[in-house]
């Protein structure tokens, strides 16, 4: 028997690997100077351009893009988990911090950027391998001058809500 204080030992402890590549960042930033948001998404979305960073390294891809309104396909692993077994709350985080963000991008001008203000997450059911592809969608509620409101949701395959947030963003004319 092992005690609380004795680690566990055998199969469920065996080491896991997972290697992760990505694009230069700042090639992927220069292309979005030249290109009004939707478009520089839309190239996300179909390949021509590649994904952020953050999408490959916590798994998830762009799958949609229109005017104020984005959608993410997510496959859960347990790489991403937390100490209890779920698929941790900054995963979550991610996923509809960059939702809501793209969907501002999405109605931006050329030379036009934007930052996150505030992200304010619900978190409603919890996500394992078994919950299978994840979507999160992001649209526009309002959208400023200077500042956008924009709101995301988690859906299963069978469309119930994982965790929802809305964020307000800084619209950054130049850049």
């Amino acid at each position: 028997m092992t005690s609380a204080a004795e680690p566990a030992t055998g199969p469920a402890t065996a080491t896991r690997r997972r290697e992760h590549e990505w694009t230069d960042p700042m090639v992927l930033a220069a292309a979005a100077s030249g290109l009004d948001g939707l478009e520089y998404l839309r190239r996300i979305v179909d390949g021509r351009l590649p994904g952020a960073p953050i999408a490959s390294l916590v798994g998830f891809r762009a799958v949609s893009a229109e005017h104020g309104r984005v959608a993410f396909a997510f496959e859960p692993g347990e790489h991403q988990y937390n100490p209890i077994g779920s698929v941790h709350g900054g995963v979550y985080a991610t996923l509809l911090d960059s939702a809501c963000g793209c969907a501002v991008h999405s109605t931006l001008p050329a030379g036009t950027g934007y930052t996150s203000l505030d992200l304010s997450v619900r978190f409603l059911r919890r996500i394992t391998v078994d919950t299978g592809t994840v979507t999160c969608t992001g649209h526009v509620v309002q959208a400023g001058r200077r500042t956008a409101l924009a709101r995301a949701e988690l859906t299963d395959a069978e469309g119930r809500l994982l965790g929802e947030a809305t964020s307000s963003c800084l619209i950054l004319p130049g850049g």
